[in-house]
């Protein structure tokens, strides 16, 4: 499995062995904070939502997060055996467990204190670990991994190219890189929810969570979650919480952007892969498709995988 680095030298650190202290480098004497037997490489900042909502809502369902993982990276469970794999932005740690008990060797990565969450969560499991860590700025050596997986996360960042190009470097030649990005919807959504967002992300927390749970009794309505969260955005899940954590998701963050298949197909291309495959959403039926493919649906996303050209 890789070990972390030292952020300043690049001296690999190795993984601590104690719950808490620094990681110290013996070349220039960079010391990284361990919490909970994790590597802090920063903190927070702009992305704190996220560590609270992780932390606060249960939403792990292990068959649902199965299938999900499946459909938004491409890869059989069955083909990760041995594989050395990052999930970058991990979050409560839901795919990290999956590609874990599958038989992976996992390092989690994400911004914010959820990677206590999915230190939790993956418990007991001995082929994974974590740390906190800028995406952009991860401590590991190019081409670490035989891959590299992102869902919903890189899109919360001020420039979601940024964020991919530096995980891209990570991923081995040869090696497979999957990512899912909300999708840009229809001009006069954008411009709703645009709106809407602006103003729930300046309500202090408690009230926004309140106008979550509104959301979520939305959701569970028959028809309205069909319908309505078509224009503004709710979540429909059949779990109550995870309808108050989704929602929460989508209006809390500082940044959220929106992006196409082209986009993100240029994207890959340029960062040297190709077998780029467009991977499409989990749900089917004839109509959804269409809107899916009309760009009309409100949270969906754009999903590909890609394979690093062998040198």
């Amino acid at each position: 499995m890789p070990v972390p680095e030292c952020p300043a030298c690049r001296k690999p650190l190795g993984w601590p062995r104690e719950t808490a202290g620094h990681l110290a480098c013996p070349d220039c004497g960079t010391r990284v904070p361990v919490e909970g037997g994790i590597p802090r490489y920063v903190s927070a900042e702009h992305l704190e939502s996220f560590g609270h909502q992780w932390n606060r809502y249960e939403v792990a369902h292990p068959e649902e997060d199965r299938a999900t993982f499946v459909a938004k990276t491409g890869m059989s469970l069955e083909g990760l055996r041995g594989l050395t794999v990052l999930d970058a932005g991990c979050g409560g740690g839901r795919y990290s467990r999956v590609a874990a008990e599958a038989g992976a060797n996992v390092i989690g990565a994400d911004h914010t204190h959820a990677v206590d969450k999915a230190a939790s969560l993956c418990a007991g499991l001995p082929n994974v670990r974590f740390v906190q860590a800028d995406l952009k700025q991860l401590p590991f050596a190019p081409g670490s991994f035989d891959l590299v997986f992102s869902v919903g996360v890189m899109h919360h960042d001020a420039s979601t190219r940024a964020v991919f190009d530096q995980v891209a470097r990570l991923v081995r030649p040869g090696g497979w890189y999957a990512v899912w990005l909300y999708r840009r919807n229809q001009f006069w959504q954008e411009a709703l929810n645009d709106a809407l967002r602006a103003r729930a992300a300046r309500l202090p927390r408690a009230r926004l969570e309140r106008w979550c749970e509104w959301g979520a009794w939305l959701g569970g309505v028959p028809l309205v979650n069909k319908t309505l969260n078509k224009l503004v955005n709710f979540s429909a899940h059949p779990n109550r919480e995870n309808r108050v954590c989704d929602t929460f998701d989508w209006y809390a963050p500082q940044y959220q952007h929106h992006h196409t298949v082209a986009e993100l197909r240029e994207w890959f291309s340029r960062a040297g892969f190709d077998e780029l495959r467009v991977l499409p959403p989990e749900k089917t039926g004839w109509l959804y498709r269409l809107a899916y493919n009309s760009n009309l649906l409100i949270g969906s996303g754009v999903n590909i995988l890609g394979r690093r050209a062998a040198r």
